[in-house]
This record gives structure tokens, C-alpha cells and sequence, in this order.
């Protein structure tokens, strides 16, 4: 019996063994060819006259090697089902058709970038949603389908080859046949290791993922990074995140209306007909006759939470230079009472830039044609130069072309900062912010008076791991005055990285206010979200902070009205920025403006509440989910006056708003 099983277990291990061995001799044809194909794509669509350095060069030609072997041993990791046990003959064909699927979906992706300068997108599944027959038609009159096969048909012979000679001269059936059992455990767990390591593409950083496909600042030669397979995978991926907008009620329904009729009803909005209610939503005050234009530089950034500007002091600091912009009524407005409107950041900013409460919106085909009411696009008609500046990667998220077809003129990221700045270091998410700033000082300064700007930064150092720059000063801080939670082993390196994030925003405010520009720029910022790292808010008393970030107005001469520390949230902050800027545009009113005294009369447009956009909703008394009264938690900074309970009109007018803004991107976007 005890034989039987040693000897089980002995099968079983020579198996895995021989099929982990295996895998390793495909993954090494695998990605030779898939580099060679890259190599050719190179060549073969490069630019006349066009000048790269050897470093960008050698930049693409690893990330690609990279992500080659990541979707090899992917391959070989799920082949691991068959390749134990089937015979060498079995392996061999498996080898070739595995190597002929890889070598042809590059091949295509060669020529998908050739006919729509991008690498494979969801638009490559219009070969199915179109007319097929029409489709592969075309593809038999305009591209070179017999001379691509028979590459194809080469580059696999020459995979098939080189698979068959390493089989032959590392023998991995055999290899370890008459070693001791320890030993053959020992590989299998250093081979399987090895294995989901290249899988995931790094030793020590994350996964590689869709924003490493950036690497330099040439939208060129980033696109010859991805393979068809890995190009393939994101394009499934954005056409399963992008939204049936087909149904521009759903949104409505689900919020209790039957049509955007009854929703502006409840608002108070004019409702003769669809066409009513839509012009409704961009109905705002005139601005008065003569106003200038400002410069508005707007900063999302990255985990600004609020709670940790409770507990500012000189002995727990956390604000650094910006400390002292936040006191003189004239030159700031701190709105106290402020939520995001989604808890991560490519949700804000789609919520932010697009006031959709819709999301992913634009990872599909709709980021690839301009939204009407894009706010760059809006500010960008109104006369303004438009600049994005990040100092991550933009491929992340394919920000380099949505933004860019949204309205801005030009995307600055980690890569560009990289050039202008060759001392910068690339981490995990991009640049250190400070070279965000760096190039915002010197392009401001430069930035002709005759045309307006206006910037959205989006920041990225005060992220998971909370990495900080070799020569930055940690702040001592007594922790005994942190009034928050104490859990999170990562407190400490967040509130050093929210220093670093919030002191250089302080000198740049500062810098901007001491300057020639003082009077003629708008400087706002919020967080994107509230980070994990201080709590999860559970006890009553303190969950209206879970959503809270930030928003603070700099700028000359403000009138910061009574809305200081009344609920609100991102989507007010474009309602109050666009009018103090000058910008009298068609925006969407998505919220309300929040410079402008509330009324002693109700009014459901303009009431002071705070949309978190996944469907929840905030008062001065509590919170709830938007149509779930049984939700409604009482839970305020100061408690409340009144008695607090759930209110029914709020909740109905809220639902409206949402409603609506569901509603008007889907009729203003449906095909």
C-alpha cells in the first residue's frame, strides 16, 4: 500500500516537473518571435525623418520583452493542465499552434496599428458587430493577407525549430529523471516561482499593467510596445468596461423615475419635452458685462483626504507651506464640508471632467470622439489654452488619447517631466510631484498674457507604497494629537507622503500669489479620494468624514459666501470655479455654485448637499443611499440643530439630480 503511494507520489511529481520544464522550453520561442515581430513593426512603419535616442529605443524594446514573456508564461502557466501528461509528439503540436495564435495576433496588431495608428482596440470587434462579410472583404482588397500568412507561417517554423532543438538539448522529460526526491522539489517550487514571476512581468513592483505601456514621451513608440495578445486582453478589457448607453432611461428608473419629466418635476425644472429638460441642465447666472478672464490652474490630488487638516498644528503638521495660505478670508476659501465623488481616481476624475455618474465612460468607443460637454472642451472654446500635466504615466487608463480628444491641448506626464527633467527617477506610479511643479513655475511664467490658461494637474506620489524622494525631511509629528484611527501599519508613511503632496502645493500657491499673476489666476485643489489608511470611518460620529477630501479656492479678492462649511462635493466644483474664472460657457450644471449665499428659500437646485456618485447622498444631519431610507445614518461635524432623521424630499431630489445627469449622458451619447 505505502508503495502504491510513493509511487503515486512519484508519478504526480515527475509529472509536474516534466510539464513545468516544458512550459519553460515554449516560453523562450514565444517570446522571441513576439519581440522579432515588434522589431519589424519598428521598422516597418517608422516615420521618415523621425529621430529617437537610443534610449527611448532601448526603453520600448525591453518593456515590449517584458510583456512578451509576461503573456508567454502566462501561456505556459495555463498549459500546465496538458503538458504533464501528454506525449512529446502531443507537446510539439501544441508548441506550434500556441506559437501561430501569438505570432498571427501581432501580425494583426501590426497592421491594426497601421490602419488606425493605435494598437488593437475595442474597435477591432467590429469585425463581428459589423458586416462581416464586408469587413473581411475589404481586408482581402487592402492589406496583404497572403504575404502575412506566410510570415506567419515562417515565424512559427522558426519557433517550432528552436522549441524543437531546446527540447533536444535540455531534454526536460528526462532532465532530472535519476535525481534525488528532494531535489526534484526543490526545482519544481524554483520553476513554478520563476513561472508566476514572469507572469506577473516583475520581481518586485506590481504587475505590469495597461499605464507601463507608456514609457517615453512618443505616442509612436509607446504603441510598438504591446503585443496583439496583450493588446488583445485590453481591448477585451475596455469593451466589458465600457456602458450600453442605449437605454437612456435605465439610469432614471433605477433612481425611481419614469422619465426625465418627472425628475425635473421634482426639481423644479422646466419639463415641456426632453429637449426642455437637457437645456434645463445648462441654464446657469449670466456673468457680468466686462468680466475678465483668469488663468485657473486646477489640482486633483492623489489620497488628499480631509481629516488629517483637522488636526493641523505646528506639532502635527502635515501641510507644511500651505499652512499659511489657508488663513486670510480675502485670498482663500477652504470649503470644510466636502466630499469626492467616487473612492478612486480614474471615477473622480471621469465624474469630475465629464459629470457622468457613468463609469468606466471612456475606456471604450466613446473616449475616442469628443464629448460636447467635456470640461476642457467647454473652457477650450471659451478661448483658454487647455494643458493637462500629471506626473504619472498617461497611458494609464489611455489618458494619453481620451484627453487629448476631450478637449486638451496638450498632455504632459511622468514621461515628458522625465525629458525636461533627466534627473527625475521613474517609480512605481511615475515622477516625484515636485517636477509637476517644477514645470508648472517655468510654463506659467511663460505663458503669453493675451491667452488665458487653464491646467488640470493630477498628482500621484501620495499613493500606496508612500514612497518620498531620498533627500525629503521627514516631519516629527506627536501622534498623540491624530484624533483618528490608529490601525493601519501605513499611518505614518501617509501622513509623510500627504506633507510632501501638500507642502509643494503651498509653495506653488504661495509662489502664484507673490508673483506678477496673483491677480489675474484662480488656483483650486481637492483630493481625488480618502485613503484606507485613516480608517473606515464605522462609528457613526465619524463616518461623514469617509468620503471627505478637501476643496480649497486661492485667488484675489474672494467673496467666500456662507457655503463654507455646508455639505457639498465635487460635482459643485466647476459650477463655482467656471463663473469666478470669467469662463460664461455651456457647462453642465452638474452642482451648485458654491460662492453664491444660499437662499432663506428652499430650493431643490441649489440645496446644500453633498452626491457621492455610486448613489449616496449626504445632508447637515446625516447620510443615506440614494431611494434607502433603512440606510440613513446620522452623522455630522456638528450635531445637527433640528432632529435628525431621514428626509424623503431630499432623498427624491437627489435621486433627480442623479437621474438626470445618468440620463443626459446617455441621450446626449447614444448611437
Amino acid at each position: 500500500m505505502k508503495s502504491a503511494i510513493a509511487r503515486t507520489l512519484t508519478t504526480l511529481l515527475h509529472g509536474a516537473l516534466r510539464g513545468l520544464l516544458r512550459a519553460w522550453v515554449l516560453v523562450v520561442p514565444l517570446v522571441l518571435a513576439l519581440s522579432l515581430v515588434r522589431l519589424g513593426q519598428l521598422a516597418y512603419f517608422w516615420p521618415s525623418g523621425y529621430q529617437a535616442s537610443g534610449a527611448d529605443l532601448t526603453a520600448v524594446v525591453i518593456q515590449g520583452l517584458r510583456f512578451d514573456l509576461k503573456v508567454s508564461a502566462i501561456a505556459g502557466f495555463v498549459l500546465l493542465l496538458l503538458l504533464p501528461w501528454v506525449s512529446g509528439k502531443v507537446q510539439a503540436r501544441i508548441a506550434g499552434v500556441v506559437a501561430f495564435v501569438f505570432v498571427m495576433a501581432s501580425l494583426v496588431n501590426l497592421h491594426y496599428f497601421g490602419f488606425y495608428k493605435t494598437p488593437i482596440d475595442s474597435l477591432v470587434f467590429g469585425l463581428v458587430e459589423d458586416d462581416t462579410a464586408a469587413v473581411l472583404e475589404t481586408i482581402w482588397r487592402d492589406f496583404p493577407v497572403i504575404w502575412t500568412l506566410l510570415l506567419a507561417a515562417a515565424l512559427t517554423w522558426a519557433a517550432i525549430a528552436l522549441h524543437r532543438g531546446l527540447v533536444q538539448r535540455l531534454q526536460p522529460d528526462t532532465l532530472l529523471q535519476t535525481r534525488h526526491a528532494m531535489t526534484k522539489v526543490l526545482v519544481a517550487v524554483l520553476v513554478l516561482f520563476a513561472m508566476l514571476f514572469a507572469g506577473k512581468g516583475t520581481l518586485r513592483q506590481m504587475a505590469l499593467q495597461r499605464q507601463h505601456l507608456t514609457v517615453t514621451t512618443s505616442q509612436f513608440l509607446n504603441d510598438m510596445v504591446p503585443n496583439g495578445i496583450i493588446a488583445l486582453k485590453y481591448a477585451w478589457d475596455s469593451r466589458g468596461q465600457s456602458q450600453n448607453l442605449s437605454d437612456p432611461l435605465v439610469g432614471l428608473k433605477a433612481m425611481g423615475f419614469e422619465s426625465p419629466q418627472a425628475a425635473a418635476q421634482a426639481l423644479g425644472l422646466p419639463m415641456g419635452s426632453d429637449e426642455e429638460v437637457k437645456a434645463a441642465l445648462y441654464q446657469h447666472d449670466p456673468l457680468p458685462m466686462g468680466t475678465a478672464k483668469k488663468n485657473l490652474v486646477f489640482f486633483l490630488m492623489e489620497s488628499w483626504s480631509a481629516e488629517p487638516m483637522l488636526y493641523q498644528s505646528p506639532q502635527f503638521d502635515v501641510l507644511g507651506r500651505l499652512a499659511p495660505t489657508l488663513t486670510d478670508p480675502s485670498k482663500v476659501c477652504h470649503f470644510r464640508n466636502f466630499d469626492s465623488a467616487h473612492a478612486g481616481t480614474h471615477p473622480s476624475l471621469e465624474a469630475i471632467l465629464f459629470s457622468t455618474p457613468i463609469t468606466p465612460l471612456t475606456l471604450g468607443d466613446v473616449g475616442r470622439k469628443p464629448i460636447p460637454w467635456a470640461l476642457a472642451k467647454v473652457v477650450k472654446d471659451a478661448g483658454y489654452q487647455t494643458l493637462f500635466v500629471t506626473s504619472a504615466r498617461s497611458g494609464w487608463r489611455d489618458l494619453n488619447r481620451v484627453l487629448k480628444v476631450q478637449g486638451f491641448d496638450e498632455v504632459v506626464d511622468a514621461n515628458t517631466l522625465k525629458e525636461a527633467y533627466p534627473e527625475a527617477t521613474l517609480g512605481i506610479w511615475g515622477v516625484w510631484d515636485s517636477y509637476v511643479f517644477k514645470y508648472l513655475s517655468k510654463r506659467m511664467a511663460a505663458q503669453p498674457t493675451d491667452k488665458p490658461l487653464f491646467v488640470f494637474v493630477l498628482t500621484s506620489t501620495n499613493h500606496p507604497p508612500y514612497d518620498l524622494p531620498a533627500d525629503y525631511q521627514r516631519v516629527p509629528r506627536d501622534m498623540g494629537l491624530w484624533k483618528g484611527e490608529t490601525n493601519s501599519e501605513t499611518l505614518i508613511p501617509n501622513l509623510d507622503s500627504y506633507h510632501y503632496a501638500a507642502d509643494l502645493l503651498g509653495g506653488f500657491v504661495q509662489e502664484v500669489q507673490s508673483g506678477p499673476l496673483k491677480d489675474t489666476t484662480i488656483i483650486a485643489g481637492t483630493g481625488d479620494h480618502n485613503v484606507r489608511s485613516f480608517g473606515v470611518y464605522a462609528e457613526a460620529s465619524r463616518r461623514y468624514l469617509v468620503r471627505q477630501v478637501p476643496f480649497v479656492i486661492w485667488g484675489s479678492k474672494l467673496h467666500c459666501g456662507n457655503q463654507l462649511d455646508q455639505p457639498a462635493s465635487h460635482r459643485d466644483m466647476f459650477n463655482t470655479l467656471l463663473p469666478l474664472a470669467g469662463i460664461d460657457a455651456p457647462y453642465i450644471n452638474a452642482g451648485r455654485n458654491l460662492l453664491k449665499p444660499l437662499s432663506a428659500q428652499p430650493d431643490p437646485v441649489n440645496a446644500p448637499r453633498a452626491m457621492f456618485f455610486t448613489g449616496e447622498a449626504r445632508n447637515a444631519q446625516g447620510m443615506w443611499q440614494l431611494g434607502n431610507k433603512a440606510s440613513f445614518v446620522c452623522s455630522s461635524a456638528k450635531p445637527p440643530a433640528a432632529q435628525c432623521e431621514f428626509n424623503a424630499l431630499d432623498d427624491q431630489q437627489e435621486r433627480a439630480r442623479y437621474g438626470l445627469l445618468d440620463w443626459h449622458v446617455r441621450i446626449s451619447l447614444k448611437k
